[in-house]
């Protein structure tokens, strides 16, 4: 069986305010990593077997 999933733990002070900082940028890629990321997708889903 399986063991229960513990709460969250809370952030405070300095790691909190590190990250709220983090989060606030979002990285934007580039069209072309975009394509290769799905290449690569693409080429693991057809050799996956579940």
């Amino acid at each position: 069986m399986a063991k229960p999933i513990k709460e969250t733990p809370v952030l405070y002070g300095r790691d909190a305010k590190r990250f709220v900082n983090e989060n606030k940028e979002v990285k934007k890629i580039s069209p072309e990593e975009k394509s290769k990321i799905r290449e690569n997708y693409n080429m693991l889903r057809s050799i996956a077997s579940f």
